[in-house]
């Protein structure tokens, strides 16, 4: 078979699970495991990695079981910058952190997220592509239509970085998807940790996306690849490819904890005020 692995967007995602595996469904260890098809799998394939829509890939950590979503919320007020290379990576997150939002079902969250990613877009001179999903975003908050806002950030996504590509900024295309990978990551980690298996961690076996993570970043203009915030998340990600490939007999509590840290130390030096 094949080997793939989802993306998110940035989340996201974000929040990026690896297809090979048996993808465990089994809340609190009750109901066994369910094996994933990827290519039933809504998205598209990038040098052989599954692309998926965000929210699908939300259907498949429910089967995380319900963890408290309302707890793995994280209030952050904007840094004020005109980084472009930091406004992406600060967009990736802030959408990542939409998703967690909508899983949590708070509508508070999700306008604060919408008026972020308003500011965010118009920062980043995209706001002309973006502003209609914000909107429906938060119309959509006001009527608790989840389903509706999950589109709106999975089409708030595409929009950005197929503008980013058209407009030939490739490599702030994909800052957008590290931020939201790594927000999505942090709040995996963060779940899987509080109610920890061995079937659950695999949820985080994703070396073969980090590896992809780790190639775009040596192909990103100097300009970017070596830019403060872009040489740490390569860092980060290096650490994190080698817990990955250490996890030969499965992830432990501790592999997924130091996962966790590094992701939640490269996201405070993105979200900080400099």
């Amino acid at each position: 078979m094949k080997r793939s692995l989802f993306i998110r967007p940035t989340l996201t995602a974000a929040l990026l699970l690896v297809g090979t595996l048996p993808l465990t469904a089994a809340p609190k260890g009750t109901k066994g495991v369910e094996e994933f098809d990827p290519q039933a799998f809504p998205g598209k394939v990038v040098d052989d990695v599954i692309v998926p829509v965000p929210s699908e890939v939300f259907s498949v950590l429910d089967k995380l079981g319900e963890p408290n979503w309302q707890a793995e919320l994280r209030k952050q007020d904007m840094p004020t910058t005109s980084d472009r290379t930091k406004l992406s990576l600060l967009f990736g997150y802030t959408v990542a952190e939409g998703f967690v939002a909508v899983q949590a079902q708070d509508k508070e969250a999700v306008k604060d997220i919408g008026h972020d990613v308003i500011s965010l877009s118009k920062s980043l001179g995209l706001s002309k592509s973006v502003l209609p999903h914000a909107q429906a975003i938060l119309d959509a908050a006001d009527k608790g239509n989840w389903s509706a806002i999950r589109r709106e950030f999975d089409l708030t996504q595409k929009t950005v970085r197929d503008t980013m590509e058209n407009m030939k900024d490739v490599d702030l295309s994909q800052c957008v998807s590290l931020g939201g990978w790594l927000r999505g990551t942090a709040s995996v980690t963060s779940v899987v940790k509080k109610s920890f298996s061995a079937d659950r961690a695999e949820l985080l076996n994703q070396p073969m996306l980090v590896e992809h993570f780790l190639g775009s970043i040596s192909k990103m203009p100097a300009s970017t690849r070596e830019h403060d915030l872009v040489r740490s998340v390569q860092k980060g990600l290096a650490s994190v490819l080698q817990n990955m490939e250490g996890a030969v007999d499965g992830f432990t509590k501790d592999a997924v904890s130091d996962i966790g840290k590094t992701c939640d130390g490269l996201l405070s030096e993105i979200l900080a005020k400099k």
